[in-house]
């Protein structure tokens, strides 16, 4: 199946930045907190007015398909708007929501967490992403303060908050330099502290080095400056070494269970049915992101000022992500792939993933190839006869989860569960004389036999 953004069709998805890129921490590979650089002399300090709030919301919920209709709140940090905006957020999707199912869900670094925030968003039934990158070594190594000390300690005593109201939870974590070469120990941390779905976002970045302090580092694919990939950006093996390392756990023990959401895209894409997320569709271009003052971008990952689509002040959502701008965003996903890409056997899998990733050239010297390619054709590769198996067993009407025992056959063929061979007997010390029959068996007296021999070969 063939999916592509049709705007007759599918619904636009708006991720809306409250507080723009503003945070309470200083994460080292933070891809958005430079995006500040945007607006130097804001007078609201990145604060979002009532009134761009209401455009924002009667706008969205007006340019809709869907029944349903999640909003979602990003950052930064967004519960630094403080809990009065996000009340007026609720009164406003009442008086504009005509009787649809409206649903909120907002990312969260988790350090300022307090019960009075869990219980507002258990009683209003938030669905929190947690950004947490694995137990303390790997969390630590970039998520710091703006004094440099660590946050593992308050981000996880917000995950014991949330547990304790009852929140739904999710969690994000970066794979970065660092923590890619931990994948068990990021993925049973995971799940040793509640999360049952779990989001791994590579970290793949390129900056000009010649920035000028107010300027944006980080550069699109098609940038014509010269860019250097960041220290943190992951390995792409390494990438793809953590993805097995992960997915060989899961699919002996964990599906049906613990749900990953790459795993669950490159089924669907085996399955010839739409991803859950962008990256692994064929075409992109319907989901958008607003800031703080109403400016529209394409994607949260090109907020650059030639992907503004404009603002919700002037211009309706709808109008915007329909514009003829966006539609042709959408399509060069596909459209701008490089030869390379259309040979290789994996591509209606791959889809050439996210395309702010793609800004390698191609062995013939085409633009365009991703970065993380070979970690991705790893893993492709790798998990293959899994996917196979699963999406035999959802045409049968059979549970996926059923490879976990086809697994584990699979394995015992490849690395077949033999006997231990039995240990020699340590022998007793036995004193032979020179005339006694040789304990070799050969029947000759000893002097004559192994007594000839060197003591290293007896």
């Amino acid at each position: 199946m063939d999916v592509q953004y049709n705007p007759s069709k599918i619904s636009y998805y708006i991720m809306a930045k409250p507080i723009g890129a503003v945070c309470n921490l200083d994460c080292k590979y933070c891809y958005y907190l430079e995006k500040e650089k945007l607006y130097p002399n804001d007078p609201d300090k990145y604060h979002m007015s009532d009134k761009v709030l209401e455009l924002f919301i009667a706008s969205y919920i007006l340019g809709q398909t869907d029944r349903n209709i999640l909003f979602t709140w990003h950052g930064g940090e967004p519960i630094m708007r403080g809990m009065d905006f996000f009340n007026k957020v609720l009164e406003l999707q009442k008086k504009y929501g005509a009787g649809k199912t409206i649903e909120n869900s907002l990312q969260t670094n988790g350090t300022l967490l307090t019960d009075d925030w869990c219980k507002f968003f258990k009683d209003n039934r938030f669905l929190i992403g947690l950004s947490i990158d694995g137990p303390e070594h790997c969390h630590d190594h970039y998520r710091i303060y703006k004094d440099g000390k660590p946050s593992f300690a308050k981000t996880m005593k917000g995950v014991e908050l949330l547990i304790k109201h009852g929140v739904e939870f999710n969690t994000l974590s970066v794979v970065n330099d660092y923590n890619s070469k931990y994948p068990l120990e990021v993925y049973r941390f995971l799940k040793q502290i509640g999360s049952r779905y779990m989001q791994f976002i590579p970290i793949a970045e390129w900056i000009d080095q010649d920035a000028k302090p107010e300027q944006l580092s980080i550069l699109t694919p098609n940038t014509k400056k010269k860019a250097i990939v960041t220290d943190w950006s992951v390995d792409p093996v390494d990438y793809g070494k953590f993805l097995i390392s992960i997915f060989d756990e899961w699919v002996s023990r964990d599906v049906g269970t613990y749900y990953v959401i790459t795993f669950d895209a490159v089924l669907a894409n085996w399955a010839g049915e739409p991803p859950a997320i962008c990256v692994y569709a064929k075409t992109c271009g319907h989901a958008g992101v607003m800031e703080f003052n109403g400016d529209v971008y394409s994607c949260d990952h090109f907020v650059f000022p030639e992907y503004k689509l404009g603002n919700v002040r002037k211009t309706s959502l709808e109008a915007m992500m329909h514009s003829d701008f966006q539609k042709k965003f959408g399509r060069d996903k596909r459209d701008t792939l490089p030869r390379y890409c259309f040979q290789c056997e994996f591509l209606n899998i791959c889809t050439g993933e996210c395309p702010k990733n793609r800004f390698l050239t191609t062995p013939d010297g085409q633009p365009g190839l991703n970065y993380l390619c070979a970690g991705f054709k790893l893993f492709y590769a790798h998990t293959a006869p899994y996917m196979k198996f699963m999406v035999n067993e959802l045409k049968n009407n059979r549970a996926p989860s059923n490879v976990m025992e086809w697994s584990k056959r699979k394995q015992s063929i490849i690395k077949p569960n033999l006997p231990k061979p039995m240990e020699k007997p340590i022998p007793k010390k036995v004193v032979v004389h020179r005339n006694d029959p040789c304990p070799c068996g050969s029947g000759k007296p000893y002097k004559k036999c192994c007594a000839l021999k060197p003591r290293s070969l007896r």
